[in-house]
């Protein structure tokens, strides 16, 4: 990973001190096609979807987004990094990069294949607790577990909320058990009914079960307030700012891809994302529009690479 994080600082360096190539005025030649990991209609896809047809729009070509599903977002890295055409993109989460070579053995992609071009959102992730431990800030969660050590347990949505909750644990030094679902429906119920005593999730998803009185939000772990819970503090704001994670997403293009068409896509990224109503609309859906340049996403994702292997290293959390 060491080498990924090398790899990433000489190229996005490049790409602030280069001037764009003529080749890239030639682009796009044909259909851009966006490959997004999730399926249609969620928050990721939504925001694929926006730029997309914004893009198409600014370029005189169209611009398909692809949902490709499964096994931790690998088929769609793989549709990327296999085409290597300068006409397909990945839009996705950090964790491709940053989860992925922690939790397989061997990856089919080599994690310097993908370059970050642009980021357009961050996925707000929030810690929520039934109602039934009647606690109401994330340092009197931490206090009841230190008294009961091995009594508590947890569930989390995969991927980034899993690293969050382990480190909580590695943070405070409480002793949690964690509780496996295979789908994150039913540990939603159990924290509704107190079976469950706390979740990392999304906060879209944690919505419903708080606003029935059946759970409480603690904290966000991203670095603002969500306008879906103006009144829940961030980790920094709870006195825990080492548990800030960015659910950072965007677009990815391929390493051999041309300079100037990284320089294109990401100018053309921020002038068609940037957008109240691309806000108004993902702020609905859980997510702030943080639209950045190549050199800014790649550090937000070296950010949580960072913590990720941090945590890792110090106990592996269960996948």
């Amino acid at each position: 990973m060491h080498t990924f994080r090398a790899l990433a600082t000489a190229l996005f360096a490049a790409l602030a001190l280069s001037p764009t190539p003529s080749n890239a005025e030639a682009w796009p030649q044909r259909t851009i096609r966006v490959v997004v990991p999730l399926p249609a209609g969620s928050t990721t896809d939504i925001a694929a979807r926006w730029c997309a047809e914004r893009l198409a729009a600014r370029w005189g070509k169209p611009v398909i987004v692809e949902n490709r599903q499964g096994s931790d977002a690998i088929p769609a890295v793989m549709s990327v990094v296999s085409a290597r055409d300068n006409h397909t993109f990945l839009f996705s989460f950090a964790g491709v990069v940053t989860i992925n070579p922690l939790i397989h053995e061997k990856l089919p992609y080599d994690v310097r294949d993908l370059v970050p071009i642009a980021s357009v959102g961050d996925n707000f992730l929030a810690i929520g607790v039934s109602t039934s431990l009647n606690v109401s800030t994330l340092a009197e969660f931490v206090t009841l577990a230190r008294t009961q050590p091995g009594k508590l347990n947890w569930a989390a949505t995969p991927g980034l909320p899993h690293y969050v909750f382990a480190a909580i644990q590695k943070s405070t030094g409480i002793d949690l058990v964690r509780a496996s679902y295979r789908e994150f429906g039913p540990a939603l119920a159990d924290l509704g009914e107190g079976r469950i005593h706390a979740v990392a999730s999304s906060i879209s998803i944690m919505t419903p079960p708080v606003q029935a009185g059946r759970a409480r939000m603690l904290m966000v772990v991203n670095r603002e307030r969500s306008p879906l819970a103006p009144d829940v503090p961030t980790a920094a704001e709870a006195g825990y700012p080492e548990l800030t994670f960015d659910g950072i997403v965007g677009f990815y293009g391929t390493r051999d891809m041309p300079e100037g068409v990284r320089m294109r896509f990401a100018a053309d990224v921020a002038a068609v994302a940037n957008d109240p109503a691309l806000a108004a609309r993902l702020a609905d859906l859980g997510t702030a529009l943080r639209v950045g340049a190549s050199a800014e996403f790649a550090a937000a994702i070296e950010d949580q690479r960072a913590k990720i292997a941090g945590i890792a290293g110090a106990s592996k959390p269960v996948q």
